[in-house]
């Protein structure tokens, strides 16, 4: 089974490292054109030629904050400036947390969680949509977390965001269902990024993991794509995830 995205246009926010590159990666190898967003401009801009000397085809690097809407409004400008249309949307920027139990979250701290996570996958829809429903449709899929299916002690804020993402994604496969566009989730578990942190205590983390390894971002992009692809026509709605069975 070939997954082929030949004349399509992708945009992977968060695109510059781990899971968002690997899956930019992936769309351009499968003949895409691809947009990478991220907050930082040298990031996205190096991804961007490691995609164009790998010989991935068409790369374009976007620099915009996802939680502030001017940025969003003027990200999509310039896609529609560039490419006339939107195919498929990979919602995947975020950012760690600071740990600590609920009460002692400052507000700043929750709102910064929110904002990057949760407003930031509606923003990116909000202005993606109206651009697919011009040509007919397309394919979004919204980055979730393990920590969207289950709770996690220490983490309310990135909990509350994850789990919102489902919702914010399973509403907005229903409004647009008819339209053609489809939306979906995929809820990783721990994977090998620039988020891993080496001082955890592996051990103790892989014995919460059946398959007793730590996830590749190759591999949740592969995930990605299926969601994306033709062959999941008829998927909307669903939640992916991609753990290992941690949270099975």
């Amino acid at each position: 089974m070939e997954l082929s995205f030949k004349d399509k246009v992708v945009l992977v926010t968060g695109g510059g490292t781990g899971i968002g590159l690997a899956t930019a990666k992936a769309f351009a190898e499968n003949g895409a054109s691809v947009v990478l967003n991220g907050r930082r401009e040298d990031i996205i801009q190096a991804a961007a030629n490691e995609i164009i000397a790998d010989g991935g085809g068409t790369a374009v690097a976007i620099q915009g904050d996802v939680s502030d809407e001017q940025q969003v409004a003027k990200l999509f400008e310039k896609i529609v400036e560039r490419f006339g249309r939107l195919d498929i949307a990979f919602n995947n920027a975020g950012g760690g947390q600071k740990g600590g139990n609920l009460a002692d979250i400052s507000i700043d701290e929750f709102d910064r969680i929110i904002n990057t996570h949760l407003r930031g996958v509606f923003l990116c829809m909000k202005h993606e949509i109206p651009i697919m429903m011009k040509n007919g449709g397309g394919a979004i899929v919204n980055t979730s977390s393990g920590a969207g299916i289950i709770g996690i002690p220490g983490a309310a804020s990135y909990v509350a965001a994850k789990h919102g993402i489902i919702g914010l994604s399973k509403s907005a496969a229903l409004d647009y269902a008819a339209s053609n566009i489809r939306v979906n989730v995929i809820a990783p578990g721990y994977v090998e990024t620039p988020m891993y942190d080496p001082s955890m205590e592996w051990d103790k983390v892989l014995e919460q993991i059946p398959v007793r390894r730590i996830g590749k971002p190759e591999e949740i992009a592969a995930a990605v794509l299926y969601l994306c692809s033709d062959v999941a026509a008829y998927t909307t709605g669903s939640v992916m995830v991609v753990d290992g069975a941690q949270t099975v």
